[in-house]
This record gives structure tokens, sequence and C-alpha cells, in this order.
């Protein structure tokens, strides 16, 4: 395969649902050609290939587009699964997306409003961080019994979950640390500090057209 048929993804560092897409594609070992985008200024080819206007955008050789974060991940996976992210020793892959459809459908609406109050009219944000924080418990108290949401190795649900985490601790920093969730922040902090997290935080300089491919995971 030569590098220009390889999968395109338009991401952005920062994005707690890019990271997600390139943490898949980097474990299952799925080359693509990372596209960096500045959500402010969105790159024509990106607004073609998915009307949804922002990041992850998976563009395959096929012409399929994935631009859902957890079916990037899930493709990605089906390619390959080296870690055995798709098999925890607890529970199984149902119990793993129902988890991760309640961070995305409960957990990050209270957390936009929590951590963008202004773009939101009449948020409170203290009220949704406590709203957010049930989500918290429910994770503290998987965390209590194993050092992983469904086991003692990390899988599919700890890397769809954990950047909304750090999302959230990042909102204030010194409440997060005294809040009573420390296996959580244990949990979180060890992640964010070993590989494949921080091999996907590497920085890129913004795409634009005409630029040289830039791989990613490098060779």
């Amino acid at each position: 395969m030569t590098h220009q048929t390889f999968p395109i993804l338009y991401s952005f560092r920062r994005c707690p649902y890019a990271m997600r897409a390139r943490l898949a594609l980097f474990v299952s070992g799925q080359q693509v050609r990372l596209r960096e985008v500045v959500l402010r200024d969105k790159p024509a080819a990106m607004l073609d290939a998915s009307a949804k206007a922002t990041v992850p955008v998976l563009c395959l050789p096929s012409g399929q587009v994935i631009d859902e974060s957890l079916d990037i991940m899930l493709w990605a996976l089906e390619q390959a699964d080296p870690k055995g992210w798709y098999q925890p020793q607890v529970g199984g892959l149902e119990e793993m997306l129902h988890l991760i459809n309640k961070c995305d459908t409960e957990f990050k609406p209270h957390l936009d409003r929590y951590k963008y109050a202004n773009r939101y009219e009449d948020a409170q944000p203290e009220t949704h961080r406590t709203a957010a924080a049930t989500f918290l418990a429910e994770l503290e108290q998987r965390l209590v019994t194993s050092r992983f949401l469904f086991g003692h190795r990390a899988t599919l649900a700890d890397y769809a979950v954990m950047p909304f985490i750090r999302q959230f601790a990042g909102v204030d920093r010194d409440w997060f640390a005294a809040a009573p969730y420390p296996q959580l922040q244990a949990w979180m902090a060890g992640l964010m500090d070993e590989s494949p997290f921080r091999d996907v935080m590497e920085k890129y300089p913004q795409w634009a057209e005409g630029d040289t491919d830039t791989l990613f995971p490098a060779d």
C-alpha cells in the first residue's frame, strides 16, 4: 500500500473525540494520513467529506467516510486488536458500549455546560458539575475493585471515556484534585502518563491543501 492509498484522518490534537480516534488507530497499527485541523479554519476537503463539519473524520480509500469517533475506534479494532480492547476481563463488549454511551449522552452534556457555560443560556456551572459527578462516582465504584473499568488491563471503555474525564478535570484542577475520587484520579493519571496516550498527543502543524502527508502512526 502506498502512502497515497492510506486512509485520511482529520484530527485536532486537543479534541477528546479526536483523541479517541487516534488512540484506537495507534494501538491497532492502522496507518493514516493525519491532517491536523484548526477548528476556526476548517479545510474545505474535510467539509466536503463530512457534513458534520467537525473532527474526527476518517476517509477510507474505498470512499467510505466514518465521522463518529466511536465508529472510528470500532473500525480500527476490527482491523486489528493486539491489546484485547474488545475482550475485557470483566463483562463484555455490550457492557462497555453501554458505559461509553452513558459518557457521551449523559456525562458530556453536563461537561459542556460546566466548561463552556457562556455558550449555553441559563447554564449554571456548579449545577452541571454536580450532575456530571454522578458519572464520576460510578467510575470510582468500578475502579475500587479493579485497576481499569473492566478488569486489570485497559480496554476500549477506558480509552473511550478517559479523554472526557481529562477534559472535566482540567476545568477546575483544584476541585478535581480535592474531590472524593482517588481511584478515578489515579486511573486517569496512569493512562495519561503512558503509551498509547502520550504517543498520540504529539503536536503537528495545521494541515493545508498541498502539504506533504504526515503518517500516523509514524513508520
